[in-house]
């Protein structure tokens, strides 16, 4: 009998959201505005949510009103668990 060994790949699913960057006075952080439409269970009508995430953005390469790609990662810190991809 031949012994084989399995190799065990991990798939990670990053979140990935489009959004506005709103404030770059942080270093290595950038506070993105990431706006969503989600239909209320009750009513069916489309709402329009806003959430304000942080991310690294390590060099601060973007500035107040660029357009901010970020995924998610590992938390960097207590409010920091996004990395600026894009």
């Amino acid at each position: 009998m031949a012994n084989t060994a399995t190799i065990k790949t991990k798939t990670v699913n990053h979140q990935t959201f489009n959004g506005i960057v709103t404030s770059d006075k942080m270093k290595d952080t950038a506070v993105v505005l990431v706006e969503r439409y989600v239909k209320h269970k009750k009513y069916q009508k489309f709402m329009k949510l806003k959430t304000k995430l942080m991310a690294q953005d390590t060099g601060n390469t973007k500035k107040i009103g660029d357009k901010a790609t970020i995924e998610g990662c590992r938390p960097i810190s207590k409010n920091k668990a996004f990395k600026v991809i894009a």
